[in-house]
């Protein structure tokens, strides 16, 4: 039985280097390869131009490139851009390009589904089929960031981590992917351009601070009182409050970033006055700023987007706190630009 060829994505520049001089050819070449895996994001092996056919087949014998290819591509009227993304095992995950008049961000996925249960969101439907590995979660946002060239005449600026899956449950391969992602060697983005975006998983939170992150943190938080939280997003039962304001604050010490708090305001659900007052007091156990986001129904069911008045309560009381608040509107209606429930928004 012949054994499947292993990603050549997975292995470091000193690995590849070490392959080469284990087969007869210079340290050099494997400079030469990972080159153009990341920094030119060669789809196959025949595309690297500048190393001999013998070795090329060397690599075709040994390795796979498992790339991802852009299935279908939708643009809304606002200028959202859609991408639903074909893994090299037939399964899809879906990344949307956002812009506004000053930048294009990403909205990119890191499960195929996943494994958290959010009452609200689409893809919450979907069983977690697996974990994206680093380069599928890194061409998601190299195939962004060409159409960002192309339709809007600028590379790509912004990074955000809210689409199918919870990142922070696949943490090795997102971490490795945003140092692909930032690294000279790949896309040389600044990781201060890179938001992830967590249901709350309070050890995986502290943990991202002790290695020191440079990215920034928002939490999808939609209620800061216990027994609401938990209707809409049951497995934060594992999370509570208390233990997400620990990690929270043990984020801030360690980092001096501000946390930015993700809030849907639902009708009949956390639109009265007892939810503001609850919110505005979570808020203020570390610095931080809030994104009130208008929803997109998945269906006729309990979760309605809430009346202006009662996002207009939430603001004049944030901001009374002198917390920092912004609305944020739905992108992309016209193709239902929905990557996981909160990446149709103007970020």
């Amino acid at each position: 039985m012949q054994m499947e060829k292993k990603d050549i994505r997975a292995l470091t520049k000193d690995q590849l280097r070490d392959f080469f001089v284990a087969n007869g050819d210079k340290a050099f070449r494997g400079n030469q390869v990972y080159e153009w895996l990341w920094s030119k994001k060669a789809h196959k092996f025949e595309d690297m131009t500048n190393v001999s056919k013998q070795t090329r087949e060397m690599l075709e014998a040994n390795f796979v490139i498992n790339h991802i290819e852009v299935d279908q591509m939708q643009r809304s009227e606002d200028g959202t851009v859609k991408n639903a993304v074909r893994l090299h095992d037939g399964l899809v995950v879906e990344s949307v390009l956002i812009p506004t008049e000053t930048r294009t961000t990403a909205c990119v996925s890191s499960q195929v589904g996943c494994s958290l249960d959010c009452n609200f969101c689409a893809t919450a439907r979907l069983k977690r089929m697996r974990n994206l590995e680093p380069g599928e979660i890194y061409d998601q946002v190299a195939a962004i960031d060409s159409e960002s060239r192309l339709y809007y005449n600028r590379p790509l600026s912004n990074i955000v981590f809210m689409g199918m899956g919870e990142p922070l449950m696949n943490y090795p391969n997102v971490m490795k992917a945003i140092d692909k992602i930032t690294s000279p060697e790949g896309l040389g983005m600044s990781p201060k351009r890179i938001t992830v975006s967590t249901s709350g998983v309070s050890k995986m939170i502290k943990k991202m601070a002790d290695d020191e992150v440079k990215f920034k943190l928002a939490v999808s938080l939609h209620s800061a009182i216990e027994e609401t939280r938990n209707q809409i997003m049951p497995f934060t039962k594992n999370f509570p409050l208390p233990e997400l304001r620990e990690a929270l604050e043990y984020w801030y010490r360690k980092t001096k970033s501000k946390v930015t708090y993700e809030y849907v305001v639902w009708k009949g659900i956390n639109d009265d006055k007892k939810s503001i007052d609850a919110l505005v007091k979570f808020c203020k156990h570390v610095p931080c700023k809030v994104n009130l986001i208008e929803y997109n129904p998945i269906d006729d069911g309990e979760f309605q987007q809430a009346s202006e008045e009662s996002i207009n309560a939430y603001i004049k009381a944030l901001e009374a706190n002198d917390i920092v608040v912004k609305v944020r509107r739905s992108r992309g209606k016209d193709i239902d630009a929905a990557c996981g429930q909160l990446a149709n928004k103007e970020v």
